[in-house]
């Protein structure tokens, strides 16, 4: 039986989505407002631990913090057109005010969100544990499957170039 390193992940699958998502700098994050309709907007991804935690920085009065603080359980969708790679990622978030773990993340990028720098009491950290997901994508890239498409309008074949698997927990 292979190593669990998150709750639902497998040191294999993680190595995989760490792989597939490395050059990914924007998630779409999705939370779940306290009315239950979803709520989606784009975070930077700082930080992925060997552990597979991932890191974002936020404000602590910002609308995903209490959503968060009402359900947990939050969506990641990665994407990369260019290279046909798109990834979903299911996992629990907390929010973690912890000073040291800002300092150690923290790189100059961030400004652009948080003009304040690294000492503003308003940042706080959302640490999310991911437990499973999904991935997409085609090897070969774009040549590939723009032969695909040619030779599916001559021929009325389907491309069955592209890939799709699930990894870690059943969603909760």
């Amino acid at each position: 039986m292979q190593a669990q390193t998150t709750a639902g992940l497998k040191a294999q699958e993680l190595d995989l989505l760490r792989d597939k998502i490395k050059d990914v700098r924007i998630t779409m994050m999705t939370t779940t407002e306290e009315d239950g309709d979803l709520h989606t907007r784009p975070m930077a991804t700082h930080a992925i631990d060997d552990d597979g935690t991932m890191w974002f920085f936020t404000y602590d009065d910002s609308n995903k913090i209490k959503e968060i603080q009402h359900s947990s359980n939050v969506a990641l969708g990665f994407a990369d057109p260019g290279s046909e790679l798109y990834v979903s990622v299911q996992g629990r978030a907390e929010v973690v005010k912890d000073q040291a773990k800002i300092d150690q993340l923290w790189d100059d990028f961030l400004k652009t969100w948080f003009p304040g720098g690294k000492d503003d009491p308003r940042i706080t950290l959302l640490k999310v544990t991911p437990h499973g997901g999904e991935y997409w994508d085609r090897p070969g890239g774009k040549m590939l499957k723009l032969f695909e498409m040619a030779k599916g309008a001559l021929t009325g074949q389907q491309d069955k170039t592209g890939r799709n698997e699930k990894f870690g927990d059943e969603p909760r």
